[in-house]
Parts: structure tokens; sequence; C-alpha cells
């Protein structure tokens, strides 16, 4: 059977899910595109071939005609809307975060057990990513010995709106770090330190934290979001036997006039395609066969992911290292 989806959103992210959709993913169709502006809609419908256009997300959600959903609207939508596609008992891919507020992420979850089955996956497309994924089977098979530091970076090129601050970088773009070193260490996370050094212009400085894992493991996180070069991510897991590190994904060099260089991406969308699709075909699976991806995140993670960076932000606040006590993992999520 074909899987009709409705593609929720239709900016950057919300119009290249729409196109894997419609392009990567047999046994899928794009059934719906929905967003309040009409015009991004209708634009990004026509070019895909979409059967519909729309423009009430609620509504959408509600049809009959529409099997699964893909969220790719503002932050403080997620947590509704996948309530909402929880109670059409429909599943979800929500981009990530699952919402900004740990509590939100909480009732998600009670909606979910109360309707004894996992709905949403949350849009942590980076556990799919073919470094990670190499990183954790090192890790697993024992070539690394045990874990003891997980090295990451994360740079943009500039701020992606002009009121940006340091808490933002660890509320808006530290969650991706914050689960993927969750992910390939197998752990949770006992302690959050923040640091911003100063500038020397009006601009957003990095931000540094350090996190210790309740295995008694470090994780090291620079966010710096006004890098000015590129956008650049890495990691390097080390270990007591040896480490694994992260290559910069570029396709060609060029020697010129005494000089070798490589480009860098300018945002993350052509460094993590594969990522995407990965992703999204195992949200597909999920909606097929009713069994949640084996490496997907799941409303437990959202809500990790979240509340690690309110205790984030409360350490850069008070400068002190901050406990994260979180509540109890609930078995369902096991």
């Amino acid at each position: 059977m074909t899987v009709r989806i409705a593609v929720i959103g239709t900016g950057q992210m919300g119009a290249d899910h729409a196109k894997i959709v419609a392009r990567n993913l047999p046994g899928a169709k794009l059934q719906v595109v929905c967003d309040a502006h009409k015009a991004n809609a209708e634009t990004v419908a026509e070019s895909l071939g979409a059967a519909d256009v729309a423009f009430d997300a609620e509504a959408v959600i509600a049809r009959s005609d529409v099997d699964a959903l893909i969220l790719a609207t503002p932050d403080s939508t997620h947590a509704p809307l996948s309530l909402a596609c929880i109670k059409a008992g429909k599943k979800v891919l929500c981009e990530k975060p699952l919402s900004q507020s740990s509590a939100e992420c909480l009732e998600v979850m009670a909606a979910e057990q109360a309707a004894g089955e996992k709905f949403v996956q949350v849009g942590f497309m980076r556990r799919y990513d073919q470094s990670y994924v190499e990183m954790k089977a090192a890790l697993a098979d024992g070539k690394l010995g045990r874990a003891l530091i997980m090295h990451n970076f994360h740079r943009n090129v500039e701020i992606p709106i002009d009121d940006f601050t340091g808490a933002m970088a660890i509320t808006n773009s530290a969650p991706h770090e914050f689960d993927v070193a969750r992910h390939v260490l197998g752990v949770e996370y006992a302690t959050i330190s923040a640091y911003q050094p100063t500038r020397s212009d009006t601009a957003v400085a990095p931000v540094v934290m350090v996190l210790e894992t309740t295995d008694g493991q470090l994780v090291t996180i620079e966010i710096n979001n006004n890098a000015a070069y590129g956008y650049d991510v890495r990691a390097e897991l080390v270990g007591e036997a040896g480490s694994i590190a992260m290559n910069q994904v570029a396709y060609t060099r060029t020697d010129l006039a005494l000089s070798s260089a490589t480009r860098y991406d300018a945002d993350w969308r052509t460094r993590y395609a594969e990522a995407y699709l990965r992703q999204n075909t195992a949200f597909l699976s999920f909606v097929e066969t009713g069994i949640f991806p084996e490496i997907g995140s799941d409303s437990w993670d959202g809500y990790c992911a979240a509340f690690v960076a309110e205790a984030g932000v409360e350490a850069l606040a008070s400068g002190a290292k901050t406990p994260v006590k979180m509540v109890q993992k609930p078995e369902f999520y096991s």
C-alpha cells in the first residue's frame, strides 16, 4: 500500500522533506503540502506534484486521506501538533526540537503512553549520518576500548536572526550534539557547565559546554554561530585504546597559485542530505510496520535534549556546574 504523507511547514526543512517524499521514497506519496503562508505552500506543492495543498495544520492532521505526517513548523508548534497527531492515531516525524520545554515533552510522552504505542519520531538525523554510525560501531565492537571523551564542535557561517543569544545557541543548535553524543556513548548526562568568551565586536561569541556522563565520560561541545568561514561540524571519540574522528566531507580539492584548498558548505543541507534520506526512509518503515526505527530518536530522546538544554542555559547564566536531574526513564521507552 502507498503511504500518503502530509508535510506541514514549507520553509527550508519542510521543502526538503517534501522533496524527499516526492522523489526518493518508493511506497510514499506526497499527499498534502501545508503552510499558513499560502504562496509558499502552493509553490512547493506545485513544484513537487503534491496531490493537494492546504493551509490549516490541524485540519490536515485530521484528514482521512493522510496516513502520516512530517512536521517542519516553528519550534513552538511541534509539541501541540505532535499531540494532535497522537490523538488522530497517526505517526509523525517531528523536526527537532520536540519542544524547547521539557515539560511539554513530558506531555507528549504521557499521551503516547496513554495510547499504548509510539507515534513520534524526532528529527535528530545525525544518528543516521555515516560518521556517527561508524563511531558508534567502533565503540560497540571494542576497537577503542572504554570511551573516555567525545569532542564535538558545530560552527555556522553566521547567526540565523539578529537577536540570537548564547542561550539560544544552547537551546537551538546544541541539541543535535546533546542527542548524538548520548546515542553514540549509550549514556545519560549527570552535569553540564557552559562558558562564553568575549568577542571584540558585538556578535554572539561561541558557547563551550562540558558535560559529565552517568558513566564517567566527558563530552565537550563548542557551538559557534558566527564562525564566518563556513558550515563545519566535527566530532572525535577518544577511548583508552584509540580514537575515531569525523572527516570533513569534501568531494574535491583545488590546487592553484601555490596553494591547496577545499570548500565548506554554506549550511547543513548538503552535508546531511544522505542522513535525512536514511531518516525519512526509516520513518516510512515505522509507518508501514509500526516498529520504531532501531536508531531513531523517540519522545524520550526529545525530552532529554530539551532538559539538558534547560540545564545548559542555567549553567551559562550562573557560571556554575549544573546537575542534570531528569525524570526516571519510563519502561515504555526502554
